[in-house]
C-alpha cells in the first residue's frame, strides 16, 4: 500500500509548492506624474504596476521603499490598469477611492487615489511571458529560450493560462510551442524546469492517452485561436513560441 501511495502523494506535494510568479517588479525612484511614470514604464519596461491577487501584492510590496508610490489603476468612465489587464483585485484603503481623484498610490501595502499631477517615485512591470514569431521546432525553441531569454514557458496554473491566452494572440501560427514534453516510457507529460503537470488544459483526445512515439517524440502546444487548449505535436513541427522572459 505504501509504494502504491507513494507516487501519487509526492505528485500532491509537488503541486502544492509550486509557485507562479507572473511578473517582475521594478522600484523607480524617480519622481514624475502619473503620466510621465506610465511613459518611463512603457519605454523601459512593460507598463506600471498591474496587482491581480494578494500574491502580486506581496511580490509588489517587496521592491517598494518607504513612501506612496504610483500603480498603473486609474479611474476613466471605470477604474482600469494601464496595462489593459481586467480589474481582478483591490486593495483599497479605509474611506477609499475618494469621488474626485483618477489616479491611483500604494502606501504601506494599501491604494489611495491621488491627483494624477502629483509627483512620485512609482514601481514598473516586467511581463514574464513573450511571443516569439519565428517557426522552429520544439527542440530549436527551447534552446532559443534558454540562449535569450529564461526558458520556454510552464502553464501551472489557471491564472497562468489565462496570462499565456493574452498573449498568444500574437502569434502567426496555429499552435504554439509550451515547454511542455512527454516520456513515452513512463507516459508521463513534465514542464521542462522539471515541474510535474499539475494544472492541465487538454483539448479533447489530447494528453489523456499513451502517446505514440515509434517515429517522434510528443510536445506540447497551445492553440492560438479558439478555447486556446493545449494539443499534442510531434516535436518537428515549425511553430511559434512562448519564452518565459526572466
Amino acid at each position: 500500500m505504501a509504494q502504491t501511495l507513494y507516487f501519487p502523494l509526492l505528485l500532491i506535494a509537488l503541486c502544492s509548492i509550486s509557485e507562479c510568479v507572473q511578473r517582475q517588479y521594478h522600484f523607480i525612484n524617480e519622481g514624475k506624474n502619473w503620466t510621465e511614470a506610465q511613459r518611463y514604464c512603457r519605454e523601459n519596461y512593460t507598463d506600471l504596476a498591474t496587482v491581480d491577487n494578494m500574491n502580486d501584492l506581496i511580490q509588489l510590496m517587496k521592491s517598494v521603499n518607504d513612501g506612496r508610490v504610483w500603480i498603473g489603476l486609474q479611474r476613466m468612465s471605470n477604474w482600469h490598469w494601464s496595462s489593459g489587464d481586467p480589474v481582478l483585485f483591490l486593495n483599497w484603503a479605509s474611506g477609499q477611492p475618494a469621488s474626485i481623484s483618477d489616479c491611483t498610490v500604494m502606501y504601506n501595502g494599501q491604494w489611495i487615489n491621488e491627483a494624477c499631477s502629483n509627483t512620485h517615485f512609482f514601481i514598473c512591470f516586467q511581463n514574464k511571458l513573450i511571443v516569439i514569431q519565428q517557426n522552429l521546432s520544439w527542440s530549436e525553441a527551447l534552446r532559443y529560450c534558454r540562449q535569450n531569454h529564461v526558458d520556454l514557458v510552464s502553464v501551472q496554473s489557471v491564472e497562468m493560462q489565462r496570462r499565456v491566452m493574452n498573449v498568444v494572440k500574437l502569434a502567426s501560427t496555429e499552435a504554439v510551442w509550451l515547454g511542455l514534453h512527454n516520456f513515452c516510457s513512463i507516459n508521463t507529460w513534465l514542464w521542462v524546469n522539471g515541474d510535474m503537470v499539475c494544472y492541465q488544459n487538454w483539448a479533447p483526445g489530447n494528453g489523456s492517452t499513451p502517446e505514440n512515439c515509434k517515429l517522434e517524440n510528443r510536445k506540447g502546444a497551445v492553440q492560438s485561436g479558439g478555447d486556446q487548449t493545449w494539443i499534442s505535436l510531434p516535436e518537428s513541427h515549425r511553430l511559434n513560441f512562448i519564452c518565459t522572459n526572466y
